[in-house]
């Protein structure tokens, strides 16, 4: 009985959705960080350049974000091969990114990787989820994205030789290597899809392809439903601080990984205790997926999401300590706490405060701004190691996580005042009600 319940999330489709996922996050985005060293000792560059380089890819992926919700209605039946098309994109940009001679070069590939993987985001975790049933979508989703954990961890593995100065084209090899496993994942992928059907849709008056009339209506959205969206994400009495703690995640979590790998490097530590500090964030991070569901369905309040932000801040300022154990556990606190349930979080406190038909759209704009915090991050960060030293870069990224633990934490107070004013009504009529029946008796 139990395994036919989650037989559709226990599948192929999200093992292989879950592989993309290590491809998508830990490959294309965070191995940045790890191959950082060798990038420099190979193409030179100050932190600041090599920052530039590394936030060119988030810029992609921000234009990739902004660019898919006006290209998928235009091709409704066509989300099967826009996916594996994406997904083969982003293992070949990945692939050509290893032959690059310059840093002009590798931004150029870095930005288009950085698009490919914001289509490939949405599409893969669309494609899956249409073939889950309604009810398990939520531990499937925490499934698919413990692939990028799982991508991290994969890299630790070779961290060591990946960082040894000796090996000066591991680097090379590493991108050669996540990109050609991207693309035999993308085949994968596609050919599961196509044996695995939808799960049908309950009849909402929808059209094929999947959009409803009043969506076709709306297709040009209003200026007053623009605006509308506006204040539903920017209000403080909406969304603003759950925005802003989105924000400044991005912000803060992409400073620490970019940035830790060079700082351990520089510290002379080992390759192989850089890499098992590396290796030990991913293994963290397979458990916080699930933890940090489980932890928004028991607790729904913007408290659950400030409590993880701000352990994972003190994880981070364990590179303070001048010490490898306190290091590595400040790195398992972060995956454990604060590495993967951020997202899986945000995105379930705007489903139960925004409306159905505006829930997209707010997520879209939240995803842009968590994009936008990881532009800015990198070039802040390299800034700071080039004028002050790469461990204040490395732990600044503590305050920004800390600062979107409070965001998060008076987003949990407006919600929590909003709600005791709503039940304020009815507990005044409960009270009359009852004194009404005691004057009575």
């Amino acid at each position: 009985m139990h395994s036919d319940r989650y037989s559709s999330v226990f599948s192929q489709a999200t093992l292989w959705a879950s592989c993309l996922f290590a491809v998508i996050l830990g490959f294309s985005r965070l191995s940045y960080g790890l191959l950082l060293p060798g990038i420099q000792r190979s193409l030179g560059g100050s932190y600041s350049l090599l920052g530039g380089v590394g936030t060119l890819n988030f810029i992609g992926y921000l234009a990739g974000t902004l660019l898919l919700p006006f290209i998928l209605p235009r091709f409704p039946r066509r989300r099967p091969e826009m996916t594996l098309l994406s997904c083969l994109a982003l293992g070949v940009t990945m692939l050509a990114s290893a032959s690059s001679t310059s840093l002009l070069q590798l931004g150029v590939w870095r930005f288009a990787i950085g698009l490919f993987s914001a289509f490939a985001t949405v599409l893969v975790l669309s494609q899956t989820l249409d073939r889950i049933q309604p009810e398990q979508r939520g531990l499937a989703s925490g499934l698919i994205w413990l692939g990028g954990s799982a991508g991290i961890v994969i890299t630790g593995v070779p961290a060591p030789w990946l960082i040894d100065p000796a090996h000066t084209a591991a680097w090379r090899i590493a991108w050669v290597l996540m990109g050609a496993f991207g693309i035999a994942a993308a085949i994968g992928f596609q050919s599961v899809l196509r044996r695995h059907p939808l799960v049908p849709r309950i009849s909402t008056g929808e059209q094929p392809g999947g959009r409803s009339k009043a969506a076709a209506q709306a297709a040009g959205p209003s200026v007053a439903k623009r605006r509308s969206l506006l204040r539903v994400v920017f209000h403080p009495k909406e969304q603003l601080f759950l925005s802003g703690a989105y924000f400044l995640f991005g912000w803060g979590y992409i400073v620490y990984f970019t940035y830790l790998i060079p700082y351990l490097t520089e510290q002379g530590i080992p390759s192989f205790y850089s890499g098992l500090v590396w290796a030990v964030i991913g293994l963290a991070g397979l458990f916080n997926g699930l933890l940090g569901g489980k932890a928004i369905d028991r607790w729904p309040s913007g408290y659950t999401l400030a409590a993880g932000l701000a352990l994972g801040s003190a994880g981070v300022l364990g590179v303070l300590a001048y010490s490898l154990p306190l290091t590595l556990i400040g790195g398992a606190v972060l995956g454990l706490t604060s590495f993967l349930s951020p997202p899986v979080m945000t995105s379930a406190l705007l489903r139960r405060t925004v409306p159905g038909e505006s829930y997209s759209e707010a997520l879209s704009v939240l995803t842009a701004l968590f994009a936008s915090g990881q532009i800015i991050g990198p070039l802040v960060g390299a800034w700071m190691a080039d004028r002050m030293e790469l461990r204040i870069s490395v732990a600044s990224g503590a305050w920004f996580m800390l600062a979107a633990a409070a965001l998060a934490a008076l987003y949990g107070a407006v919600r929590h005042e909003e709600n005791e004013n709503a039940s304020a009504p009815a507990r005044e009529t409960r009270s009359s009600n009852g004194e009404s029946s005691h004057s009575k008796g």
